[in-house]
């Protein structure tokens, strides 16, 4: 039997704060691996331990026979948005702080908000548009444009990586809220996995010998391109660690936006901007400095706005429907 969407924000709301965990540990300890392996290496190891679980939480919602989609295409683009988000936001971890990275990242929710009025049909007002407003102005700020790149000590190219992630993220979000309708959590999981593994395979196949990160300046691409190594000691047990929680992370986030308005769930990923800080502190020493803070600041400050305004929007029409139905 197939899934169906429901109006559950609280359940939902659960469901992101635990997958905002989840990403910020999957964070961790890929930019732990950057130093040695491929990205496209880390990405294959990740869905080919994760794709397990993924197929084990497919037989617990209702079978295998779930896999079968009358909608493939979209699921492939669903696929695809996921593997660029993925790459252009790990590649960019590789030599930005992970507070940073995460911070630009946080143009996501915004994409959202927009995005969900001509892909979703939801109304946004204007108090919401400013909002956004505000929120695109604190990315403005985190890229620094009065600073040159001897400030920065990375390429502005570098800089925009996250944002490109972000709108990658966003498009993969309402589809997400949209092909819910139809498809169970776990089954768009294991379509995401699968097309990790097919992605990864294509760049093994053209540059898994490395040939094209040598003489290359940035470490951006040279984490995308150098050659794939069999992992060490402990490292596999890091891998397996990513596969199983990346799973879960993917599993929540479905299950998030198939139970709630887009822009109801989006403001509470913000959590995982505190949690960046955390771990960012605690593993590499690292703490934003005060551009990020002030745009990061200005970027909650508008999502926790528009989660206001959603809640109040909501309480006056179930308080219409109420008085309609005496």
């Amino acid at each position: 039997m197939q899934g169906s969407t429901s109006n559950r924000p609280g359940a939902a709301i659960g469901f992101v704060l635990a997958a905002m965990l989840g990403i910020s540990v999957n964070d961790v300890m890929i930019k732990s691996l950057s130093g040695g392996y491929a990205l496209h290496q880390i990405v294959f190891l990740r869905a080919i331990f994760g794709i397990g679980l993924s197929l084990l939480l497919v037989q617990i919602e209702g079978g295998l026979g779930l896999l079968r989609t009358r909608t493939p295409l979209l699921h492939a683009l669903r696929g695809l948005l996921v593997v660029v988000s993925n790459m252009t936001y790990f590649a960019a971890l590789a030599v930005l702080p992970l507070a940073d990275v995460t911070a630009l990242f946080f143009v996501a929710p915004l994409f959202i908000t927009l995005l969900s009025v001509p892909v979703l049909g939801e109304r946004v007002g204007p108090l919401r548009l400013g909002a956004v407003t505000v929120g695109f102005a604190g990315v403005v700020i985190m890229q620094q444009p009065w600073a040159g790149s001897a400030t920065l000590g990375v390429s502005r190219w570098v800089m925009l990586l996250p944002v490109l992630s972000a709108l990658c993220y966003a498009f993969q979000q309402v589809l997400t809220r949209r092909l819910g309708i139809s498809t169970r959590a776990s089954v768009m999981t294991v379509y995401i996995q699968v097309t990790f593994i097919l992605v990864s395979l294509a760049f093994y196949a053209v540059a898994g010998d490395g040939r094209f990160a040598e003489g290359q300046e940035s470490a951006s691409l040279v984490f995308l391109l150098r050659a794939w190594q069999m992992p060490e000691g402990s490292d596999w047990w890091i891998l397996a660690a990513l596969g199983l929680n990346s799973t879960l992370v993917g599993y929540c986030l479905s299950q998030a936006y198939r139970l709630a308005n887009a822009a109801t769930i989006a403001p509470f990923e913000y959590s995982a901007l505190l949690l960046a800080v955390f771990w960012g502190w605690v593993f590499f020493a690292t703490l934003p400095g005060l551009p990020v803070w002030a745009g990061m600041s200005l970027i909650a400050a508008s999502g926790l706005f528009v989660f206001a305004r959603e809640r109040i929007k909501a309480r006056a029409v179930a308080g219409t429907k109420r008085f309609w139905r005496r």
